[in-house]
């Protein structure tokens, strides 16, 4: 299908997008990389009487060091956390993960920051952000202002995000040296979204697990954290019994949506899978 009709807008300064936003209203919505917004557009679930495509707003690209923290535009795409050199030395699950996201075309265009803003539950970022511990730089017309992960995703397609703000740069805590980290993440097909997924950053002294923060993809109406799974591992040594208690933690905290991807039963089950998977490959990478 085609979209309805709309109106065009490239800013060039977020200055200029935020007063689009604020003086355009709730007739307008924000392009990032298109992959979430157009497809809806298409179906006609969303019609904004306005675009605002900040793809022209190189303030909004980029991957530096800011102290003990690694800072990345919202318009950076998935290529480019791929290839980072410093995510790769830093925070190297932001390298990985995004691999598993869609195809090398999808990649090439979709952005962290529309990936997390977005707030859909089956979108493999906020987990990932969750697991990491980030916090999201907001700006709207009265300046700005930094939400954690853990208190932006409020539901399905609903944020902390304004009607009036843009996400602007995501901050993550550099990993100390020996942590381990992993994305687990079970899809029908390359490109397609999550049956369930599992973030988990973890760290291990005298074999057993001294810190952990576990996340989950697609099995809820938005990524949660999974504290209990957290709780069933943390001060333990990974074995059956722990693996077992971390994955039935988790799944009692899933609420599927059925779809094709399988039924409740079945996503609950894989999530349990995952978080197992996810806490091996971590424990694997700690050294």
């Amino acid at each position: 299908m085609i979209p309805p009709a709309f109106d065009y807008h490239a800013p060039k300064t977020v200055d200029e997008a935020i007063h689009l936003l604020g003086s355009l209203g709730s007739d307008a919505k924000l392009l990032a990389g298109g992959h979430s917004l157009l497809p809806m557009m298409k179906l006609r679930f969303a019609q904004p009487a306005h675009l605002i495509d900040i793809n022209r707003i190189p303030a909004l690209r980029g991957i530096c060091e800011d102290g003990a923290d690694i800072v990345i535009g919202a318009m950076t795409v998935e290529n480019d956390l791929i290839k980072s050199p410093l995510l790769q030395a830093r925070v190297p699950l932001l390298a990985e993960a995004p691999k598993l996201i869609a195809d090398p075309q999808v990649r090439n265009r979709g952005t962290l920051g529309g990936d997390i803003a977005h707030g859909d539950p089956g979108n493999d970022h906020p987990a990932i952000s969750l697991a990491l511990d980030a916090s999201f730089l907001l700006q709207g017309p009265t300046g700005q202002r930094t939400v954690k992960a853990d208190d932006f995703f409020l539901g399905t397609y609903m944020t902390a995000l304004a009607e009036d703000e843009i996400l602007v740069a995501v901050r993550v805590p550099a990993f100390a040296p020996g942590t381990g980290w992993a994305y687990e993440k079970l899809k029908r097909k390359t490109g397609d979204w999550a049956t369930a997924g599992a973030a988990v950053v973890l760290r291990m002294a005298g074999g057993n697990v001294s810190q952990v923060r576990i996340a989950l993809t697609n099995v809820a109406p938005m990524a949660i954290r999974a504290p209990a799974a957290e709780a069933a591992v943390l001060g333990q040594p990974l074995n059956t019994t722990t693996l077992d208690a971390a994955a039935a933690a988790a799944m009692a905290v899933c609420d599927p949506a059925e779809d094709l991807r399988g039924d409740r039963a079945y996503k609950t089950a894989m999530a349990g899978q995952m978080v197992k998977r996810a806490l091996l490959a971590a424990a694997a990478r700690c050294a």
